[in-house]
């Protein structure tokens, strides 16, 4: 077997070989007439490989399925035992292909949040160290609002045509969950957000988003730091 050189390129300690980085997110799910059904997935995915590159760490790609609160149906979710089985199995793969010990998951749609409680049965099952990142989700601000719409200016897939007809909550009722009256009912801070973007409307600022993603990013490079220490 080859002798691998784990101090080549740039990395921030040879350690980082051990912790992998994967996102989560949602694939389809509606977002308003500005945005693509998988924007969570590729802003998750923009996070993860952007950490990977600055930390060294193992990119491990993305999972696919995710899951959302039955009060809030704006597009196709599983179960959480569902994802969770999915997480499981996929970061068994890659602790059996890629010799990894730790994991770094980063999250980018708020329905996935409820994972956070199974996280014990999945360290369990896997036998890896995990940490859940959601710094994107407390920083973005209302689902389909100006936070998504600037970080999506920054990747490049947003459609400027439709970026004025975002805020019609009342025709796309997915934007700031505007239509979801239970779920606003049972959360304060989805009833702030729906209230934001029926009154303020949304905005795109590149730099804003820039900004998120410098946030988030720096975020889980200190999470994998952590685990280097763990």
């Amino acid at each position: 077997m080859a002798e691998l050189r784990y101090r080549a390129g740039r990395i921030r300690d040879p350690g980082v070989h051990k912790i992998g980085i994967i996102a989560l997110g949602s694939h389809l799910e509606n977002h308003g007439p500005a945005l693509p059904i998988d924007t969570d997935a590729k802003i998750a995915a923009h996070i993860a490989l952007r950490s990977s590159l600055e930390t060294g760490a193992k990119f491990l790609g993305i999972i696919f399925p995710a899951y959302e609160l039955d009060t809030i149906d704006h597009g196709i979710h599983v179960s959480l035992d569902v994802l969770k089985d999915n997480v499981i199995n996929t970061l068994n793969s890659a602790k059996e292909f890629l010799d990894i010990e730790k994991v770094v998951i980063v999250n980018a749609h708020g329905g996935n949040i409820p994972l956070v409680t199974e996280l014990w049965d999945i360290e369990d099952k896997t036998d890896l160290a995990i940490v859940f990142n959601n710094k994107v989700i407390s920083s973005e601000g209302p689902h389909g609002g100006s936070g998504e719409l600037s970080m999506a200016k920054v990747l490049g897939i947003i459609n400027e045509t439709e970026v004025e007809n975002q805020a019609n909550v009342r025709e796309y009722e997915e934007v700031g969950l505007y239509g979801f009256k239970q779920a606003r009912k049972d959360d304060p801070n989805i009833e702030e957000g729906a209230i934001d973007v029926e009154e303020n409307g949304v905005y795109v600022d590149e730099e804003y988003g820039e900004r998120l993603f410098t946030l988030a990013i720096n975020s889980v490079i200190l999470d994998v730091e952590k685990l280097l220490d763990f």
